[in-house]
């Protein structure tokens, strides 16, 4: 089971077996067609949905969609995420970070910042896509810009450093 938080507040448990889904323990009945990476169609109750991922941060485990052309932000946690929480372990990512790498080989598309440049802790630093997608790297805590190992339009490769913060 999964718990989603759509927009920041609205809580919803989902289930899936099978191709069987719950939504708060009520099943839907759902016709989902994968149209490539990032964007599907959904049917549901003669209903059409046009779905496309914008975005997905993995640390916080966020997604971000438009769903018929309004844009959706989901938070997922699943039950280990929830455990952590209750045993209050959930907060140990909060160590300074003293460079920012590339989570995957991709294309700089955009970059905020200039060395000496203060940041702060979900700040977009940059935009790298990658099969078509664009994903915002973020500060993950705060800091300021010691050095620049990037600039647009640079390819980059897996666990390449882009950033270095003092």
């Amino acid at each position: 089971m999964l718990k989603a938080i759509v927009n920041g507040k609205n809580t919803f448990e989902i289930e899936s077996n099978k191709g069987e889904f719950k939504l708060n323990n009520e099943k839907y009945e759902l016709d989902i067609l994968p149209l490539s990476n990032d964007r599907l169609h959904i049917l549901k109750n003669n209903k059409s949905y046009s779905v496309d991922l914008i975005s997905f941060d993995s640390d916080k485990k966020i997604f971000e969609f438009t769903i018929n052309g309004k844009t959706v932000s989901v938070e997922v946690k699943d039950r280990y995420d929830e455990l952590l929480k209750q045993l209050g372990i959930d907060n140990l990512t909060t160590t300074k970070v003293a460079d920012i790498k590339a989570p995957m080989p991709g294309l700089v598309i955009q970059l905020n910042i200039l060395v000496g440049d203060q940041v702060k802790k979900g700040d977009t630093i940059l935009v790298l896509e990658a099969m078509k997608m664009e994903n915002s790297i973020k500060a993950q805590n705060d800091a300021t810009i010691k050095s620049i190992k990037i600039a647009k339009g640079d390819k980059v490769e897996k666990n390449q450093v882009l950033i270095i913060f003092e």
